[in-house]
């Protein structure tokens, strides 16, 4: 009985010692950017040593980005929802010989910091025109007295 209990103590301990980690992208980005030399790496680098990039910039096929986002699980008071544990954006830019010139390192931290416009785009496509928008309105007012 003993032995058992303690296989049981054992294959407790063994099964927590590792959280569970639920990862996206390019794991350790951080320490893969530390490798990268400005003005010295160029793209054929890049792909060596990180890979190819989840996305280019629209605008300008010069810019590449990737990611890394870890999930864990929360602690009792979570009730084992999903924490983010990490969120890390690595921007770079490269010149037209394809060397880079700059590289960007975000981490959770430094993403919520980022200030985005508070403009708001007209969408042209769906605007209703004006017998459209008259229509709807004498609409409103006829079923309205009902």
């Amino acid at each position: 009985m003993n032995k058992f209990l303690l296989f049981l103590f054992l294959l407790s301990v063994a099964c927590q010692l590792k959280e569970p980690n639920k990862t996206h992208g390019i794991t350790f980005l951080e320490n893969r950017s530390n490798k990268l030399i400005i003005d010295k790496s160029n793209k054929n680098d890049v792909i060596k040593i990180i890979g190819q990039p989840h996305a280019k910039s629209i605008n300008n096929e010069n810019i590449w980005f990737y990611l890394e986002r870890n999930l864990t699980k929360g602690k009792y008071h979570k009730l084992g929802r999903h924490v983010l544990k990490d969120n890390n954006t690595l921007s770079l830019s490269f010149n037209k010989y394809g060397v880079l010139i700059n590289k960007r390192f975000l981490d959770k931290e430094s993403i919520n910091n980022i200030a985005f416009s508070k403009k708001n785009t007209e969408n042209e496509l769906t605007k209703k025109s004006f017998i459209t928008n008259m229509l709807s309105s004498v609409k409103e007012k006829m079923y309205g007295n009902r």
